[in-house]
């Protein structure tokens, strides 16, 4: 009976643990605390921290490759969509249902902000360069910077896919903790003057201009940039389908249930290639520090125009809305909304900030689609 009772603890997870994926689990649960207790990024960060604690418990066994003796794991399965670029287009289909165009198109020198926002991405591609690395792994490091998940995974796919595990887990990390990042950055670049600026309604935008858009800008980007088609035509023919307002069902499907299958499917396996042997390595720490540092430039070039942008309007521009060029929507246009509130009650800047907001997710589709262009 004694025997048995050893052979069962020996094959038990707790005897079979290692001190890596003890860490792991604690850094999962602290994901899992924020995500719940403070509700930052909810939708994002609770399948990731999960399936980092998932991939974690030994022997479980859930990202296990097929062999002739096991049929392999689910969640290797289901991240057969990452590994082979098939998720972030499908997200970027339902993001264009889910996008309004209307505030960039009523204010189209927001497209500036989300323009200038790109410049973490070529930061981070140079720092990476100069530490050694190779100009497909410094391109997929830098996209972290547009802070846009689907954008990293798809470009890392295409240009460095040893480096996927890493940089899709920092792209979409630095993604939930936008609330934690950006503001320090916000307000250290900006004056209590300048965080009070009340911006005035935009003009109404037509049907007819919000049916063009997705169409020219597909023609235009595509005609200019074809590696950046797969991920801009989606989005746009995600907008299309929501702004055409001939096929509502579809448009709510897109909007709710599929975005939120997708979502949740690409963040468990997400978390669930954050194992020790990968997390723990002096290449993903340096993915991450490199990628924390593209995203806070993005975020300081953003607000950095817009403070120029302000001075040239005569105080008519909020520069906090730079920071929204980012293209972690809508959470980058919140954050703005939070931080101008806090300034001025009566400050209303969300709208103001979904102009640089959606402008950052076409930018950063173009900045993949460069580098994938020059690279690929």
């Amino acid at each position: 009976m004694l025997q048995v009772f050893n052979e069962l603890i020996q094959s038990s997870g707790i005897a079979n643990i290692t001190f890596g994926e003890i860490t792991m689990i604690g850094i999962a649960l602290v994901f899992l605390y924020l995500s719940i207790k403070k509700g930052y990024e909810p939708y994002l960060l609770i399948p990731i921290a999960f399936g980092m604690l998932l991939v974690n418990l030994p022997l479980g066994g859930l990202m296990s490759e097929p062999t002739s003796a096991s049929d392999g794991g689910l969640l290797y399965y289901l991240y057969q969509g990452v590994d082979l670029g098939i998720y972030p287009p499908l997200i970027f289909l339902c993001l264009g249902a889910s996008t309004d165009f209307g505030p960039l198109l009523a204010n189209p020198k927001t497209l500036l902000l989300g323009g200038a926002a790109q410049f973490g991405i070529f930061f981070a591609f140079f720092g990476a360069i100069a530490l050694g690395m190779t100009p497909e792994e410094a391109s997929s490091i830098g996209i972290i910077g547009g802070a846009d998940g689907p954008t990293a995974i798809y470009t890392t796919t295409q240009l460095a896919p040893h480096l996927l595990p890493a940089i899709a887990l920092a792209a979409y990390s630095y993604m939930a903790l936008v609330p934690i990042i950006q503001p320090p950055i916000m307000r250290f670049l900006t004056t209590d003057e300048e965080r009070r600026v009340v911006m005035k309604q935009v003009r109404v935008v037509s049907k007819v201009e919000k049916i063009l858009f997705p169409i020219v800008t597909t023609l235009f980007v595509s005609l200019l940039i074809p590696s950046a088609t797969t991920l801009i035509g989606m989005l746009m023919l995600g907008n299309l389908i929501k702004e055409s307002g001939q096929v509502p069902k579809i448009t709510e499907t897109l909007q709710n249930s599929f975005m939120y299958t997708i979502t949740i499917i690409l963040g468990i396996t997400v978390g669930a290639k954050a194992t020790a042997d990968i997390f723990l390595s002096t290449t993903t720490l340096t993915i991450i520090i490199l990628g924390l540092v593209a995203f806070a430039v993005g975020t300081a070039s953003g607000v950095l125009l817009g403070k120029l942008m302000y001075k040239l309007t005569n105080g008519k521009i909020n520069p906090l809305i730079g920071a929204a060029g980012v293209s972690a929507v809508p959470m980058s246009a919140r954050v703005v909304q939070k931080e101008g509130s806090k300034y001025n009650p009566n400050n209303y800047l969300l709208m103001h900030a979904m102009g640089p907001n959606v402008a950052g997710v076409i930018g950063s589709a173009v900045a993949a689609g460069v580098l994938l262009s020059f690279f690929g």
